[in-house]
Parts: structure tokens; sequence; C-alpha cells
């Protein structure tokens, strides 16, 4: 992670710190800002399925039209090129239309490293918030111990309990 300077806020007249103000960039300010906007878009299983489902076909539409554009000799209508493009992004790989010029190579290259790997990351960048969600949860309920807070008081009422049974007897 980069560092940036920032300029803190702070009270007229106060004077700067000089390299202790050094901080690191925030997820907001890469590269990736755009991807953490979509995740944060998945707050529910159906808005998680949505972002999935939308860069999934995103992903497809645009290859199905490079790939015709690119390559018209072996794909030569978008019909072709989208099939292709979902055979690609989805790993099944029929091998019926296969990219043989250069230019359609590396764009089934990118397809394909697009299809396996950032749709999964998108996935898990998701089930990721989920769990932290999750975690956060379980940690404001509580986990069941007793705080420290909880165990003086039954410590003070055992303490009154007890006085009360050794003045009965």
């Amino acid at each position: 992670m980069a560092l940036a300077v920032e300029r803190p806020l702070r009270p007229p007249g106060r004077a700067s710190r000089g390299l202790g103000e050094l901080k690191c960039m925030s997820e907001e300010a890469t590269p990736w800002r755009w991807l953490n906007r979509w995740v944060a878009r998945a707050s529910s299983p159906r808005g998680a399925a949505v972002v999935i489902a939308s860069v999934s076909t995103t992903i497809t539409v645009a290859a199905g039209l490079l790939m015709t554009v690119i390559d018209q000799k072996d794909f030569p209508s978008l019909g072709s090129g989208l099939w292709w493009a979902v055979q690609t992004v989805t790993t099944v790989g029929y091998g019926d239309h296969v990219p043989e010029t250069t230019a359609g190579q590396i764009v089934a290259a990118l397809v394909m490293l697009l299809g396996i790997g950032f749709i999964t990351i998108i996935t898990a960048s998701i089930t990721s918030t989920f769990v932290t969600r999750l975690n956060r949860q379980q940690g404001s309920a509580g986990d069941g111990a007793p705080s420290a807070e909880q165990l003086q008081r039954i410590d003070e009422r055992l303490e009154r309990i007890e006085a009360a049974l050794r003045k009965r007897s």
C-alpha cells in the first residue's frame, strides 16, 4: 500500500507534525475503489447475486462483441462471438469456436483470466463482506461469557446471600 501525504484538519494555529502526518492511502484512493463500490452494493445475498451476474454478463457481452470485431473470420456474427464468450467465461470451452488470430487469442486469454480470476475475486470479496458482518453481529451480541461487571454483581449477591444465611443460623 502506498503512502500519501494528507493534510489533516487541525485547529488554526496548530503546528504541523511533519513526517508523523504520513498516512496510508485509504482504499477509496486505490484503483480498486470501483470494485469496493460494487461490493458495497452487495449488502444481501440477493444484492450479491445481482453484482456477480452483472459483472459476469458485462464481461461476456464485452468479450463477445470484441471478438466479433477483432476476429471476423472465425466469428462472423455477434451470435458466434457471444456463444464463444459464454463458453470461455464459464470455462466450459466446447472448442467448436476458437480464435486463430493473434489478437483473438490475446482477447481469449484475457477473457479466460477474467472468467476464472476476476469473477472469483468478486465472489470472494462479497463472501468476505458477509462473514465480516456476521462476525461483528456475533461480537456485538456477546459470546455468552459474563463480563467483569456481571461477575462483580454475582459476587456481591452471593455475599449478601451468605450474610443473610449467617444471620439465620
